[in-house]
């Protein structure tokens, strides 16, 4: 097969893998190697769309001796298969990074054989990246569950990120569609990661230039929309997340109609649930920056977020008791919890007002965007002039805000492989 035509295969076949964002990670270049790595340098990547990607996002192989019903990768699916050997995609990645199409490698595997064989695989692969080639871009790789310990430490010395899937929010969920795969073996490798990047920091707080282990961190991803969980259930298993295994990041995927499985949505008219999957992120931000807990984005009373609106508003349309805040008193988290008011604004809003009161003016001229967070605040006391508030008229001014992009038609993603028409 030509080497075109496993890109072609394997490239697409990595669609459906969100979990890749920005590096993380700062590495200056070298002398005698190629390649750095800046802070928010690589930017997530759906596809191999060589117009404007910055990662190429590929699989080792898409051969696969698991049957998840949810994949398209299953070994019961009737698609192209291919395999790169490592020389190949080594061959590929510094073609399309000395191009400048790239910036580093997103690489990702089915599994082939078992997952020891196919980990001893991609460790080859960035062997060769980081040794041969002497390659300093970017490289986030998938570390595979179920392998041996070590070759998960070597994989996580030669990237920059690990992230191991947890796929499904639930062990009956995984039982149902995915029998070949456990839940203590995907939370087994978080584990391992997770210690190996605490023993790594203490080391390199000794000396310098002990090798890194995944110093980037480690991330997941789980599919939203294949089953009957709650976002409450979603939420309170990503706080948990954060909280035990210190990730950087969990990623949401809108489930997308692969498989005629009877255990799965009907494919017929199913539209994957792309506005629930923006709501989770953004919940996800509230829990990462804005220091909410799970708990208090969703209850038992209202265990999916409102899709008519963000859940920052949710939160304060139902906690009105907590509002206003007096914008020249309050502390930085209790400004946090203001719709409308962001990370940045809170601390412009702490630093402007040891010099002097603020007015709503003065928040406008420190570029506090008011639309939302004007019924929500008061200056020296005081109301916006003019502004009258009541519960129902809040609840449908908040929603007419968010109404006309939700109206938007769903931007399409491009691809490199795409006719130009």
């Amino acid at each position: 097969m030509e080497l075109l035509d496993k890109l072609n295969i394997l490239a697409d076949a990595a669609k459906y893998d969100a979990a890749c964002t920005s590096s993380g990670l700062d590495r200056g270049g070298r002398p005698g190697t190629i390649g750095n790595t800046t802070l928010a340098g690589c930017c997530h990547s759906f596809s191999a769309d060589g117009r404007c990607i910055s990662l190429l996002k590929v699989l080792q192989t898409n051969f696969c001796v698991y049957d998840c019903q949810y994949c398209v990768n299953r070994k019961s699916n009737d698609v192209p298969r291919a395999a790169f050997t490592p020389e190949e995609l080594c061959e590929l990645t510094m073609g399309f990074y000395r191009r400048n199409y790239i910036e580093g490698l997103f690489l990702s595997s089915a599994v082939i054989q078992n997952p020891d064989y196919t980990t001893e695989l991609m460790i080859q692969t960035l062997r060769i990246l980081r040794e041969r080639h002497r390659f300093g871009g970017y490289i986030h790789a998938k570390a595979i569950p179920g392998a041996d310990p070590l070759l998960t430490r070597r994989l996580g010395l030669l990237a920059d990120r690990l992230s191991v899937n947890i796929e499904l929010p639930s062990s009956p969920s995984l039982a149902l569609l995915a029998p070949d795969k456990k839940k203590e073996a995907i939370l087994t490798p978080m584990g391992q990661i997770r210690d190996g990047i605490t023993a790594s920091k203490a080391e390199v707080a000794v000396y310098r230039h002990a090798p890194r282990f995944a110093p980037a961190g480690q991330s997941t991803q789980m599919i939203v929309g294949a089953t009957p969980e709650t976002d409450r259930h979603i939420l309170t298993l990503t706080q948990a997340l954060y909280d035990r295994y210190q990730l950087k990041r969990v990623f949401y995927s809108a489930y997308m109609p692969v498989s005629s499985s009877p255990l799965l949505p009907v494919a017929e008219n199913f539209k994957p649930p792309l506005l629930r999957e923006h709501r989770l992120y953004q919940a996800d931000w509230l829990l990462r920056y804005y220091h909410f807990r799970a708990e208090e984005i969703l209850d038992e009373d209202q265990p999916d977020l409102d899709p008519r609106m963000d859940p920052k508003c949710c939160w304060a349309l139902r906690h009105l008791e907590f509002f206003p805040v007096e914008v020249n008193r309050a502390d930085y988290e209790a400004l946090l919890r203001v719709p409308g008011l962001g990370v940045r604004s809170a601390k412009r809003i702490l630093r402007a007002r040891r010099v002097g009161p603020l007015t709503f003016e003065g928040l406008k001229r420190l570029g506090v965007v008011l639309k939302r967070a004007q019924y929500f605040l008061t200056c020296s006391g005081r109301m916006m002039a003019g502004l009258q508030v009541s519960e129902d008229g809040l609840l449908r001014h908040m929603v007419s805000l968010e109404a006309p992009a939700l109206a938007a038609p769903m931007p399409e993603q491009l691809s490199l492989f795409d006719d130009a028409g």
